[in-house]
């Protein structure tokens, strides 16, 4: 019992479950971190998506079972190892959904509607969209969006179309980056594991990489200017006795860009120099300059909007 638990918990990629914290964006950038309503529908938001994500991987294993048998890590996986049973794997999804699915209700209609589209299309991805060549990518990228725009709804923010813009070229940058990575990982023996990757010639995937890596930080770099300006606390101003500074109201949020460019760029080193990418929850855990920017970009987003805004 203890080892069909333990197969069980590796099986719903706890670590995947990072993904969701993309439901925290809007709580963030709108300004209502500490509103204590939006915290816990988001919170809400955040384990229900954990829930959901858990049920479509335990789906996909099935789908996959014969692939992942191929696959150098994936053949490790508990179902493609048959210590869960194909039969208990799917009632077991089909129980958290059904469970689970008409809370997501309580939160917001517009929250129901995320997590329901966001189902539907993880399945069908699972069973026939992942064959279909560059449709793949994009429903990968709408995985991630959806996940964004599901914190969006269920606090009911409001944030502008740079922000909807820099979230997709983000999302499928990563989303290209897994499938490049993917050809680089299996080599000849590709068209076994993925039959899309027979069909996605290197150079079409190295300028999609290109593409969406500049797409990321440009767009990011728009959202940032067109914030409205920030009006600082004069902390820098007390610090130094009282000396004003030549501007109260700037678009600090730009001081993030060259922390974003870094992150582009170090993850496209990742990609083709250390020949990573397929899995990037994994990548951003464990390569440490990734991880630093990401955790300098945060601290520099939460001390701009709470600490140096009014």
């Amino acid at each position: 019992m203890v080892k069909f638990l333990w197969a069980l918990f590796k099986a719903v990629r706890p670590r995947q479950w990072i993904k969701n914290f993309a439901v925290f964006a809007a709580l963030i950038f709108s300004g209502t971190l500490t509103d204590p309503t939006n915290q816990l529908k988001t919170l809400a938001a955040f384990a229900l998506f954990c829930i959901f994500s858990s049920a479509t991987y335990l789906l996909n294993d099935v789908f996959d079972i014969e692939r992942d048998k191929l696959h150098p890590f994936k053949r490790k996986r508990p179902i493609a190892l048959g210590i869960i049973p194909i039969p208990v794997a799917i009632g077991i999804a089909f129980a958290l959904i059904i469970l689970f699915l008409p809370l997501s209700y309580s939160l917001s209609p517009a929250f129901f509607f995320a997590a329901t589209a966001y189902l539907i299309m993880q399945v069908l991805y699972s069973a026939y969209l992942k064959q279909v060549i560059l449709v793949d990518v994009l429903v990968i990228a709408a995985g991630f969006v959806l996940r964004v725009y599901a914190g969006v709804w269920v606090i009911d923010a409001h944030l502008n179309v740079w922000f909807l813009l820099s979230v997709t070229s983000f999302a499928l940058f990563l989303a290209i980056g897994k499938r490049r990575s993917e050809r680089t990982l299996m080599e000849s023996q590709a068209f076994r594991h993925r039959e899309t990757l027979l069909h996605y010639p290197e150079n079409l995937l190295d300028i999609l990489t290109s593409m969406f890596a500049n797409s990321t930080w440009l767009t990011y770099a728009f959202f940032a200017f067109l914030q409205p300006p920030i009006q600082a606390r004069n902390v820098v101003s007390n610090i130094l006795g009282g000396f004003e500074l030549p501007f109260t109201q700037a678009k600090y949020l730009m001081a993030t860009v060259p922390v974003v460019l870094y992150a582009v760029m170090r993850y496209l080193y990742i990609i083709y120099e250390k020949k990573e990418g397929e899995s990037p929850e994994r990548v951003i855990l464990t390569d440490t300059p990734l991880l630093i920017s990401v955790l300098i970009w945060g601290i520099l987003v939460l001390g701009i909007i709470y600490y140096l805004g009014v």
